[in-house]
């Protein structure tokens, strides 16, 4: 609007100046008509104002922005989202392994109330252990499955970081887990090392039936800084479901036996 006006008062005054012939010379009276021919040509204020501003034209058949992910609409969810977020871009071991302290504290709470045990503080204290030395390792790892293993397949990319994970890590983890929880009940190395040969195997088996999955969502539509909390929410109701099925069975051992004792 400034420009319009400025340029107006421009052709105004020059006009004015045009009815006086006796105040301008020949060659300045020509001078102020070509002027004011440049600046009466159709709509070219209009169109410099639109490219100054970026207003879209009334017919722009320009598509509307996409919408947010569903994720980043949900209010204070979202806020609280987005605060993890920054804060594990900024301090990103200090929040792996408080985010690996809740999840290790959820799923053993988890674990033991669906065992039907008596609290044992003790065993928190285990898993809570195991969970803050295995949490910078375990966010590096997946830090480098990241930067890895892209090639201009994007399947071929995400069937190898599933692969790779799921042959080196599942196993590794998986054995000190195990290896560290006989070490920390009191047992020696060696009754460590069996109880690793013997949870290892089966524990790699069922974990081929989700994980994978798991890490293919994961790398597809989790943003990195999120991934650890994703897999952390995953393994909290893994745990808790592989607990209440271990229950169930010895329930039902035990009923069994019970059947099968005479005079029962």
């Amino acid at each position: 609007m400034a420009i319009l006006f400025h340029q107006s008062a421009r052709v105004v005054l020059r006009r004015s100046i045009q009815r006086q012939p006796n105040l301008l010379s020949p060659h300045k009276r020509q001078k102020a008509t070509a002027a004011d021919k440049s600046l009466e040509k159709p709509h070219q204020p209009q169109l410099s104002v639109e490219k100054a501003t970026g207003a879209a034209k009334p017919n722009d058949n320009t598509p509307p922005p996409f919408p947010l992910p569903l994720w980043q609409r949900l209010g204070p969810v979202s806020d609280a989202f987005n605060a993890y977020g920054r804060t594990q871009r900024k301090r990103p071991w200090a929040t792996q392994v408080a985010t690996s302290l809740i999840i290790y504290l959820c799923g053993d709470l988890a674990a033991q109330k669906i065992g039907g045990e008596d609290y044992n503080p003790w065993r928190t204290l285990r898993h809570l252990t195991i969970g803050a030395i295995c949490s910078i390792p375990a966010y590096s790892w997946f830090m480098y499955l990241n930067r890895s293993f892209n090639y201009s397949s994007r399947m071929l990319s995400l069937a190898t970081k599933v692969t790779v994970n799921q042959i080196v890590f599942t196993p590794v983890f998986n054995s000190y887990f195990f290896g560290m929880q006989s070490l920390l009940s009191g047992d020696t190395v060696l009754e460590a090392w069996e109880r690793i040969k013997r949870t290892v195997p089966t524990s790699f088996i069922n974990s081929c039936k989700l994980w994978p999955a798991v890490t293919a969502f994961s790398f597809t539509y989790i943003q990195p800084q999120y991934r650890a909390l994703f897999a952390g929410v995953i393994a909290v109701g893994w745990q808790s479901y592989l607990s209440w099925l271990n229950q169930r069975a010895a329930n039902e051992e035990r009923l069994k036996k019970s059947l099968q004792t005479p005079g029962i």
